[in-house]
């Protein structure tokens, strides 16, 4: 055995957590250094953009501008979940329908949302509903995929197994299929919250009253760099919390999935 493979498991995990941590911070103190000092308006001293970020978002326009941010991209994604997965199941569960609306879903899935934004400022108007209707036209797609190809991909001695026992319906659904499929289905979620960020803050940029993209838009255009900046750090700010959250909570459910496979290892 080599000596890689023989690492403690727990100072394995620590290992990498001690890792995930060293990383990010690296990466601020060369931008620390590399930036110091800097006379460029576009480049801004990172010094510069923290002072900036204390006093605009912690003491500033957190509830003007994070606050309806965090909510479009919460209710936007938690509306693609619930569309995505009902629709995910049910084209899972029934191939034949599966195979015949699997090219409108690709041709859907394909098209850029950013140009429905345009149709649906007509449709919806310049409000919180345009952020989720932007967001849902992004992220349903990736979370339907995923379930649908999850679900139709279990194994026939998995569905021989149930039909031995004579499970009922909610049964195999809910205590076999769902659990089989998991794996996959979150990493359509995964993918759906990404798009969900991405996708607000252009949103936002393109057509809102309020948010941080708006925030962002507004400052370039007005020449504050600064502030532009404190912008960007919010968003990336905020994208590692919710990514964070959905790590750990994919971590607790998931938990099952990872001690099968290092008993199988």
């Amino acid at each position: 055995m080599s000596s890689g493979n023989s690492m403690n498991p727990r100072a394995r995990l620590w290992l990498l957590r001690g890792i995930e941590i060293a990383a990010p911070m690296a990466l601020i103190a060369l931008w620390w250094f590399v930036s110091e000092g800097s006379r460029s308006l576009y480049w801004p001293p990172l010094r510069d953009i923290i002072d900036d970020f204390w006093r605009t978002w912690v003491f500033g326009h957190w509830h003007s501008h994070a606050v309806p941010t965090l909510t479009a991209i919460l209710l936007g994604y938690a509306v693609s979940l619930v569309a995505g997965l009902t629709i995910g199941i049910a084209l899972g569960l029934l191939p034949s329908f599966n195979e015949f609306v699997r090219p409108a879903l690709d041709f859907f899935r394909a098209a850029p949302s950013s140009a429905s934004v345009p149709l649906l400022i007509i449709l919806v108007g310049v409000n919180i509903q345009l952020k989720i209707a932007v967001v849902m036209m992004a992220a349903v797609w990736v979370v339907i995929m995923n379930t649908s190809e999850a679900l139709a991909g279990i194994d026939t001695t998995i569905r021989d197994t149930c039909r031995s026992y004579r499970l009922s319906f909610w049964q195999k659904l809910l205590w076999v299929y769902l659990p089989a499929a998991s794996p996959q289905v979150f990493a359509g979620m995964r993918v759906a919250l990404f798009q969900s960020i991405i996708l607000t803050i252009v949103a936002e940029m393109l057509a809102s009253s309020s948010g941080i993209g708006t925030f962002i838009s507004a400052a370039q255009w007005s020449f504050k760099i600064v502030d532009m900046w404190t912008g960007i750090v919010m968003v990336a700010a905020l994208s590692f919390a919710l990514t964070r959250a959905f790590h750990h909570l994919e971590h607790k459910v998931l938990a099952w999935h990872r001690g099968y496979h290092r008993r199988q290892s």
